[in-house]
């Protein structure tokens, strides 16, 4: 019992210092990331540390036939929650890759298939758009397979897309390509 307890104590101040560490390196190698992204990956570097802590504290008690049992439950389980949670993380995982995008920040005015508007909010799940005085609400998941940012030479006096609505995923369709 005493051995696990200075097994907690040195795992606590281990983990703070890897943390401190990873923030730090995010930080650095992420500077102009959205704080969103940074503080979701510190989240499941720290979720796995503790778990790992978890497991070999009850290595530590003698309870190693326990602990295999837990880490091999924890991955069902987890298979199951990615299962029913499939939707919502292929939406963290576009939201990733639209926070990342220089192409797509909040101000643009962007067409998707399921709104055209101005980007008013990027967020690690959703995308908020301001349509016509309202605000939209779409999942990354939707805008990050097929969106086109519509220049402001393209939008009229009346706010339309001048081509009519078209829609698009953004690449050029070589129109102007010369040969």
């Amino acid at each position: 019992l005493v051995a696990g307890a200075v097994f907690l104590a040195v795992a606590a101040v281990l983990v703070w210092v890897v943390m401190r560490v990873v923030e730090f390196g995010l930080r650095r190698l992420f500077p102009t990331e959205s704080p969103v992204y940074r503080s979701f990956v510190a989240t499941v570097v720290r979720l796995f540390l503790w778990f790992g802590v978890a497991l070999t504290f009850l290595s530590v008690l003698g309870l190693d036939e326990i602990a295999a049992s837990l880490g091999t439950a924890t991955g069902f389980v987890a298979l199951g929650v990615a299962y029913a949670t499939s939707d919502m993380i292929a939406d963290a995982v576009a939201g990733v890759y639209l926070l990342r995008d220089p192409d797509f920040d909040v101000g643009d005015r962007v067409h998707t298939a399921k709104a055209e508007g101005v980007v008013t909010s990027i967020e690690l799940r959703k995308t908020r758009f301001e349509v016509e005085g309202d605000v939209v609400v779409v999942g990354n998941a939707a805008i990050e397979d097929n969106w086109r940012k519509i220049s402001t030479d393209e939008v009229g006096t009346d706010g339309v897309d001048g081509d009519g609505g078209g829609g698009g995923d953004g690449a050029d369709d070589g129109a102007d390509a010369s040969p």
